[in-house]
């Protein structure tokens, strides 16, 4: 194998000297470089949510995620934000460079803040940790060979698109915003479509998933994210951007990620449970390599609780009981479990879902609207008060708002696996779930709705008899 200094030599002496136009000197007849880095830039300082319009200042929740992680931003890091503000309504891109570098130094550098509640709970870093602090149910095996489980396959992604599609049309606002402008929904709200970019994270897993079954590792999985997954945002964008410069995980989701307990781990946890039938800690093995690629403690947490009830779903069929079951597979002395157990007790104390929301919207008002906490309440009080009908926790979790799509997304698969195709009310079935259409690169950019199921199912089955040894060619 040659050197690289030998390579580096090789392209130098080969090198046959020519004279370019002025023109060809530069790159503006292709690319104009300012703009498109400037642009990039601006994202950061104000933009717009794409599938419903929702107002979103990523510079300004970065500081918020850092500081509701229990860090204290320095008043040179706000007054570097707020000149930030300025430059951006400007438009002096010179500035809001530099403000974007000093602000990011600023949150790298902040320190912890030892009055912080954050602190009060144990922080989990590592999957072992995790599991020597809670018992999991017995595994129950379920044949991934079988018409039921296509079914419930199926069952599983038309429901996380249902949810995802109805979600996308009001994300970013508040329950009382959207109650206000549209009242009570209960259907779409414009054409659905599967344009969604939470989905592609689960896409990728299954693409790592379908070579290396149980045996996949995260760096598998972040390997399938770096080379189908052109662009991310929040935790799952710095994510990206670590991996490619060879930080692997789970330091690709610690480092200088602000966003590391958002809501991007647990939003993609749905094909960490359908790859683990009835086995709660399989999944949430599976969902722990998922998370820590883009996410740290909580945020992984999210993933793990998501993943479980998922998993919890094809052998039980009450979904109150596999809620319950869910939350005690968190850690007691974790900040996330209490999380879930204030949302619970808010739901035990009401006969409605709209007091149960009001309390968690106040609990949890310092936290951003992408964050993982206030969205795993929603997720708990529509599952519980959806009591597993279909229309009625689809109608809750969408009227309870913030990062709709998110939470649609995950526990409407939860009611429709139960029982399957038949489960789903024919009014939600739309021709626009019958092909996915994602922005990633490669066989994934486009991929039908029966391919999707048959891909999933033979990965759960190749998995499945790997792990028997019954099959070793994968």
């Amino acid at each position: 194998m040659k050197k690289a200094w030998e390579m580096a030599s090789e392209l130098f002496l080969r090198a046959n000297p020519v004279i370019r136009s002025s023109e060809e000197q530069t790159w503006e007849d292709n690319l104009d470089v300012s703009a498109f880095y400037d642009q990039i830039l601006a994202l950061d300082w104000g933009s717009n949510v794409p599938g419903s319009g929702a107002p979103e200042h990523i510079m300004v929740a970065a500081v918020q995620a850092l500081e509701n992680r229990g860090y204290t931003v320095s008043k040179r890091g706000y007054r570097y934000l707020n000149d930030g503000l300025k430059a951006f309504e400007q438009k002096d891109y010179t500035l809001l460079h530099q403000y974007s570098a000093l602000l990011r130094r600023e949150l790298a550098e902040a320190e912890k803040d030892p009055d912080s509640d954050y602190w009060n709970y144990r922080y989990y870093r590592m999957f072992a940790e995790y599991l020597g602090e809670v018992t999991f149910p017995k595994h129950v095996p379920v044949c991934p060979d079988t018409s039921e489980f296509r079914d419930r396959i199926r069952a599983g992604w038309l429901g996380q698109l249902i949810g995802g599609a109805m979600g996308t049309m009001v994300e970013g606002y508040s329950s009382r915003s959207i109650f206000e402008a549209f009242g009570e929904v209960r259907n779409y709200l414009r054409e659905p479509n599967t344009y969604n970019d939470d989905t592609t994270y689960e896409l990728a897993f299954l693409d790592a998933f379908s070579k290396k079954g149980y045996a996949v590792t995260s760096e598998d999985i972040a390997l399938s994210w770096v080379g189908m997954i052109p662009c991310g945002w929040s935790a799952e964008e710095i994510a990206i951007r670590n991996l490619k410069n060879g930080i692997f995980p789970p330091e690709s989701g610690q480092y200088r990620n602000p966003f590391n307990e958002w809501i991007g781990a647990q939003m993609r946890a749905g094909i960490c449970g359908m790859a683990a039938p009835g086995d709660p800690e399989t999944a949430a093995d599976l969902a722990w390599k998922d998370g820590c690629i883009s996410h740290a403690n909580n945020g992984i947490l999210g993933e793990v609780f998501n993943a479980a009830m998922t998993a919890l779903c094809f052998v039980e069929k009450d979904v109150r009981s596999i809620l319950k079951t869910a939350i005690s597979l968190i850690p007691g002395d974790s900040m996330y479990r209490s999380v879930l157990d204030f949302a619970w007790d808010c739901c035990e104390r009401y006969d409605d879902w709209h007091p149960a929301l009001t309390e968690c919207e106040e609990r949890y008002r310092k936290y951003n609207w992408i964050h993982a906490y206030p969205n795993a309440c929603c997720e708990v009080i529509a599952l519980y008060f959806g009591e597993g009908d279909f229309s009625e926790t689809l109608h809750i979790i969408t009227m309870c708002g913030l990062d709709a799509d998110c939470n649609a997304g995950m526990v409407m698969p939860v009611v429709a696996i139960r029982d399957g195709c038949s489960s789903i009310p024919e009014k939600y079935m739309h021709s626009a779930f019958d092909t996915l259409t994602t922005y990633m690169r490669g066989g994934m950019r486009e991929i039908t709705m029966d391919a999707l199921v048959e891909k999933t199912v033979q990965a759960v089955i190749r998995a499945v008899e790997t792990r028997n040894g019954t099959k070793t060619d994968l």
